[in-house]
């Protein structure tokens, strides 16, 4: 979004600065909360609740795409992928959640809250590792829904954050599905497994939250469902709605 410019107002010297933020308070520090949905329960991730069901779940992408874009390295077998859940779960920022599928009570997915700012109202969303028991399913967008409306109205923050590859076609598509703005990308910005990384930039903001909950809402609903647990209507036309 390149040609973004920033609402203002003078200051006494005729310059542009920032609009006044008076109504706004520090938002809060995620803790591990329980957030519960229809299809889907996100809740802080452990090891010994959590590692064995991903790793299987993940096992299910036999070639490792899953594993193409992300920082982390594919653990080689269970016990290192124990290790690996049970080192990111003791942290605090990021502070990582497992997903669990109400259905069959399996962890079938992860996701962190980071790069948590709540002095200015920041926070991201990242570490997004779905497992194929997860992906596509009315569950993965209800697991993101659950932790955005956390985020802004449980938390109080006011920009919500959403990074990645910026080769990663379905992240990026993912984001935008979800309400995101795209708003750059920062070239050369890191190196991961001795690659260059750009990182395209998305955000969604307080004021834009409602519009995009609503969508939301409207799409998790049962009535966009058929017998067959097909969508009536895609999530990008009922935000066209709103």
């Amino acid at each position: 979004m390149t040609d973004y410019i920033p609402p203002s107002e003078p200051n006494e010297f005729g310059l542009p600065i920032g609009l006044p933020v008076s109504d706004w308070k520090a938002a809060k520090t995620p803790q591990r909360d329980v957030l519960a949905g229809r299809f889907c329960r996100v809740e802080g991730l452990t090891a010994d609740l959590h590692a064995e069901d991903l790793f299987n779940g993940l096992a299910l992408d036999g070639e490792g795409r899953n594993w193409a874009y992300l920082i982390a390295r594919k653990p080689r077998d269970l016990e290192s992928f124990r290790a690996w859940i049970a080192e990111i779960a003791a942290q605090k920022d990021p502070l990582f959640y497992a997903i669990i599928d109400l259905a069959t009570g399996k962890a079938v997915g992860m996701a962190s809250y980071m790069r948590i700012n709540p002095a200015h109202g920041v926070i991201e969303v990242g570490s997004i590792l779905y497992t194929p028991l997860l992906q596509r399913k009315p569950a993965a967008t209800e697991a993101m829904y659950l932790m955005m409306r956390h985020v802004f109205e449980d938390l109080g923050y006011r920009r919500y954050e959403w990074k990645c590859n910026a080769l990663n076609g379905p992240s990026r598509r993912a984001a935008e599905r979800l309400g995101f703005t795209y708003e750059g990308t920062f070239r050369q910005n890191m190196v991961v497994h001795d690659r260059n990384r750009d990182t395209a930039w998305f955000s969604l903001l307080d004021a834009e939250w409602p519009d995009c909950k609503a969508a939301l809402e409207a799409w998790l609903s049962p009535e966009n469902f058929d017998e067959q647990g097909q969508q009536r209507q895609s999530l990008e036309s009922l935000r066209n709605q709103a």
